[in-house]
């Protein structure tokens, strides 16, 4: 889609400006936001008749008209340059605005330019946008800025996935970027995010977060420069280094404003110092009525040693199966594998783990099964209950009726209907109202720590070290009692939802 002109529009901005400060001064709100979304995804785990999917917001990425007219709309406020920081924070500052903790840790180089200025145009006439992509962020934000200041990073680098994602961690793009930071399957390799059959950790909040600060990191060291590191992350450190050698050699300079780059990367860095911005100045975010987020820990970090079913592992926590989902992004099937950590709410730690230990039940109603010599799925579906349509699904598969003898696959243990009803779909993401409280991570004690870390029946247990090709794993359900073990397998692309942007990592 093509961007605005990047000269014309400065002189309208700066006309702007005198009119723009009297309406935030006066709590004039900015123009109506544009609520226009993308396609929603698909369902994780749908089954025709059975469950509905719940819509997911679509991921609003600013993607500026073909050609703006600076004199339709002058809500916008050309902002003073935030100051210098010093190179030493004090960040042993205890504050309650967890968007007070954000600004105390900005320390990049500003950008002035009239991108930025449109960009801030842009993010200031659709404040519902702005407001959608904050509630998506308050499960995560608190966690974030946290591993940012462990390595000391500036904490502008926690409204990037505003940018990458609108903090929607089900964002995926046209160039199959998934993620809250938009890793394409390369690079999330790379920096050691698993993408099987059963889990797809550039969703992983945790590990996704970890992995992202890791590559901005070495990417920073490379280049000594943020806006240089930024527009590698989002172009490639390869085409980067080969566009400032090329300036190089011309005897140009090589800093980031300096460089030819493709327009997506040209805006990049100026939408991040947009909402910069922004969120820079309380005035200007009350203006936008943009919501308050509390400094304190949302999740806690749970281990887990056992198979447990995503529905079972939602309602020992006494939360919606959608908000457990927007929490744990990553998972591919109904069923979370063992060694997998559980994010909970950090005020329903407690409530788990009583309930958990009071459980008497299987945490699973789903267990692996191999495939005999000359069976077929529409044979074997009735055999545990379930629909050849709803088999099919749960395991990834697409028209094939015969599989391999030995392809291990994923079927209900008991009644097939009750496993299928509890198979959870893709939820709206930013309904957890949960209040955030408590620890951060924590290890299970006692009776719940020796259920979840039971050991399970050998009989599927090698399964991990069989290397199964995708769509040769299903989900059986297991006979009630006798838990099954669950391993991790092949690669499986999760279903998908466009975003604008093609997130290139690279």
């Amino acid at each position: 889609m093509p961007h605005p002109p990047t000269l014309s529009l400065l002189s309208g901005f700066r006309r702007a400006a005198a009119l723009a400060a009297f309406l935030l001064v006066s709590g004039a709100a900015s123009a109506q936001a544009d609520t226009e979304e993308s396609t929603p995804p698909l369902a994780l785990f749908m089954s025709s008749g059975l469950a509905s999917p719940l819509e997911t917001p679509a991921t609003e990425t600013p993607t500026p008209p073909a050609e703006p007219d600076p004199a339709d709309d002058l809500s916008v406020q050309e902002l003073k340059s935030a100051p210098t920081l010093p190179g030493t924070i004090d960040l042993t500052t205890e504050t309650d605005d967890l968007w007070q903790r954000i600004r105390n840790g900005f320390t990049m180089p500003n950008l002035n330019n009239e991108l930025v200025l449109y960009h801030q145009q842009w993010y200031q006439n659709r404040p519902e946008l702005l407001r959608r992509i904050v509630e998506r962020s308050r499960r995560y934000m608190h966690h974030i800025v946290e591993e940012l200041e462990k390595r000391g990073m500036p904490t502008e680098l926690a409204l990037l996935p505003m940018v990458e994602s609108a903090y929607n961690p089900m964002a995926i793009s046209p160039a199959q970027a998934s993620g809250l930071w938009q890793f394409i399957p390369s690079t999330g390799k790379t920096y050691k995010l698993e993408q099987n059959w059963w889990q797809d950790q550039r969703r992983d909040i945790v590990a996704s977060t970890a992995a992202a600060l890791d590559y901005l990191q070495n990417i920073y060291e490379m280049q000594g420069d943020w806006h240089l590191a930024l527009a590698s992350y989002n172009w490639g450190e390869g085409a980067v280094k080969r566009a400032m050698e090329k300036n190089a050699a011309r005897g140009l300079p090589t800093d980031y404003s300096s460089l030819t780059m493709p327009n997506e990367t040209r805006h990049y860095v100026p939408k991040l110092q947009a909402l910069k911005n922004i969120f820079a100045n309380p005035k200007l975010m009350a203006a936008l009525e943009l919501p308050e987020l509390l400094n304190r820990p949302y999740f806690a970090t749970i281990e887990n040693n056992r198979p447990i079913d995503v529905t079972t592992a939602a309602r020992l926590a006494g939360m919606p199966v959608h908000e457990f989902v927007a929490l744990n992004p990553s998972h591919n099937r109904p069923v979370i594998t063992p060694a997998t950590p559980l994010i909970i709410p950090a005020d329903k730690v407690e409530i788990f783990q009583a309930n958990l230990e009071s459980h008497d039940e299987p945490l699973s109603r789903w267990q692996t099964y191999t495939l005999k010599p000359g069976e077929r799925l529409d044979r074997l579906a009735p055999r545990f209950g379930i629909s050849l349509v709803d088999l099919k699904r749960v395991n990834g598969l697409h028209g094939q009726l015969k599989i391999a003898a030995g392809s291990t696959l994923l079927v209900p243990a008991g009644r097939g209907e009750i496993a299928m009803d509890e198979a959870p779909v893709m939820p709206r993401l930013p309904q957890i109202a949960s209040r955030p409280v408590g620890k951060r991570q924590l290890q299970l004690a006692g009776k719940g720590a020796r259920k979840l870390a039971k050991t399970e029946r050998p009989r599927v247990g090698k399964l991990a070290s069989a290397g199964q090709k995708p769509g040769s794993r299903m989900l059986a359900k297991r006979t009630a009692g006798k838990p099954a073990a669950m391993a991790k397998g092949a690669p499986r692309t999760p279903a998908k939802m466009v975003r604008s942007g093609n997130g290139r990592r690279s």
